[in-house]
């Protein structure tokens, strides 16, 4: 039950900021193992307590109604308490801390900063007097916390120093993580208009919301070139293109599904984010 909450294919979202943020200053032998794991383990915990929290803040604001087409909520059918995944949430939380005091000592109030940003973008994202993904930020706010942020700070904290090439490695990672959330509120579109959540996709209506997911996709393939031709990377970061058959499919998929149809689009876009980012780390590593 608890790891059904936790909505397991999400966490690719966790996984590969770690994965590239961690490449890019391994390519240049700055590379701390203990930084690699802390943060692996934090960042996988602030992904579950959000998870938590929005499966409790959802409910709570009645944005899970009985039609509602994604997996299954834990606290809507009632195999919780909000009481006991408000406290899950907290436990979850408080774990990911722990995780952050070990970075702490590595990079300072950098750190501090960055964790405390996070853990309330988690929080706030659905829950809070102006929860800002019912307002239509949370893909800003998506290709911010699980792009930029991560990638630019796993590489202050190997080697001490912020590089071009981790600034250019974050907008690939953000954009696919973002292409995951686009999926998500498309397919909850029409239930979460009628709830008064105003999502990106809510806003922009279904048409422009396909698109988007296009253009982010479309773009994170576009940066490894670029990011060759301007002498950020090697030519080994054009290894995430041997992803492009899945995305491909995906693109043929997302123009015709509707409804709970989605959701197999949504878990192999999370899939292919996993995919294009484990390649494209590697590629950073091989230069």
């Amino acid at each position: 039950m608890w790891l059904r909450a936790a909505r397991l294919p999400t966490l690719t979202a966790a996984i590969t900021p770690v994965l590239v943020g961690s490449a890019v200053p391994a390519a240049s032998g700055r590379f701390d193992a203990v930084v690699f794991a802390a943060a692996l383990g934090g960042a996988l915990l602030i992904q579950v307590g959000a998870n938590y929290a929005n499966d409790l803040f959802d409910f709570q604001k009645g944005a899970d109604a009985a039609d509602r087409l994604g997996p299954t909520r834990v606290t809507a059918t009632g195999a919780v308490t909000q009481r006991q995944i408000a406290i899950a949430t907290a436990v979850v939380f408080t774990l990911a801390a722990l995780c952050g005091g070990l970075l702490l000592v590595k990079g300072g109030v950098i750190v501090l900063v960055v964790g405390l940003a996070s853990i309330v973008a988690a929080l706030t994202y659905v829950g809070g007097p102006w929860p800002y993904g019912y307002h239509g930020l949370g893909d800003l706010a998506c290709f911010v916390f699980f792009g930029v942020v991560p990638v630019a700070t796993l590489d202050l904290l190997h080697g001490g120093a912020l590089t071009p090439a981790s600034i250019g490695a974050a907008l690939p990672v953000g954009c696919l993580i973002s292409a995951i959330l686009v999926v998500n509120n498309l397919r909850d579109l029409e239930q979460d208009r009628r709830s008064g959540k105003r999502t990106l996709a809510v806003i922009l209506g279904d048409g422009p919301t396909r698109l988007e997911w296009a253009l982010l996709v479309g773009l994170a393939y576009a940066m490894p070139a670029a990011g060759v031709l301007a002498g950020l990377w090697g030519a080994g970061a054009l290894v995430a293109w041997l992803s492009a058959p899945l995305a491909i499919r995906l693109a043929m998929l997302l123009r015709r599904e509707r409804g709970r149809s989605l959701n197999a689009v949504l878990r192999d876009t999370a899939r292919l984010n996993l995919l294009f980012n484990a390649l494209f780390a590697l590629g950073l590593i091989l230069r």
